[in-house]
């Protein structure tokens, strides 16, 4: 199980930035600025959580937190109840982080790219040419593995970060708006993926901007909004607590500040 509990990140603002950007967020407190602010949430092993806000609301910044490629300000990350900001190398081996502009080395081919990355897992010999193989044929990658990733189309580099990320074998998997950028056909077959990780057991966090994407896959929800959550529950939960049947609907209702339409 992946457990947040009262996580908090803050940044310290340029002079310049603060003086351009004064008043534009609640967040922003004199020189700093509050990411994220007490976020607690829970994700079961098989679970697929989806990560919903706003642009800037505070999600990406979540993730990076929960891949360790980010420190904490305060709070805690547990991982199967292991503090994962103390041991962050080795937590970092069970888990697998995929973002809507993850990079990729564009003279490399997509083979030589999970061969890298495999080794430095310390993968090798049979077992990794037996990995790539079994990744391919799950990801379609099968007819442009050997080709250099700079002649690849956007859903294929996707591919290509997706098999990065499982190519170690890892429990949680976080996915930063996956698709982002894809046509119908190419997202249809990343999602597949997503659903393959969650019926194998993995554990996943799903941030999107597409509902039908949420009313796919999602267990369950949590809704980030200027660094706060402000809902927590499943798709159904939405739609009763807004009354409204289409989910976009519902989340506009629910980031709506409190205060907005009272008079109306």
């Amino acid at each position: 199980m992946l457990q947040v509990n009262s996580l908090t990140k803050t940044f310290r603002l340029a002079r310049k930035k603060r003086a351009r950007e004064q008043s534009l967020d609640p967040r922003q407190k004199g020189r700093w600025f509050h990411a994220i602010d007490g976020i607690d949430l829970g994700v079961h092993r098989g679970q697929v959580l989806g990560l919903l806000g706003p642009n800037g609301a505070g999600k990406t910044t979540l993730l990076r937190i929960l891949s360790t490629s980010l420190k904490p300000t305060s709070g805690v990350v547990l991982c199967d109840g292991e503090d994962l900001t103390k041991n962050p190398l080795e937590i970092r081996k069970r888990i697998g982080f995929v973002s809507g502009n993850t990079g990729l080395y564009g003279r490399l081919t997509a083979r030589e790219m999970l061969c890298y990355y495999g080794k430095l897992h310390g993968i090798t010999g049979t077992t990794l040419d037996e990995r790539i193989g079994l990744l391919a044929q799950k990801l379609g990658m099968g007819w442009f593995l050997d080709q250099r990733n700079e002649t690849l189309s956007s859903g294929m580099r996707q591919k290509v970060s997706i098999a990065r990320a499982l190519i170690h074998d890892p429990e949680i998997l976080l996915f930063d708006e996956l698709t982002t950028g894809l046509d119908v056909a190419a997202a249809e077959s990343v999602l597949t993926v997503v659903a393959a990780c969650k019926s194998e057991g993995r554990t996943v966090l799903f941030s999107t901007h597409h509902m039908d994407e949420v009313d796919q896959l999602c267990d369950s929800v949590v809704i980030i909004h200027e660094g706060k959550i402000c809902f927590e529950g499943g798709v159904d939960a939405m739609r009763s607590q807004t009354g409204e049947t289409f989910l976009d609907k519902a989340f506009l209702k629910l980031i709506k500040p409190k205060t907005e339409g009272a008079t109306i």
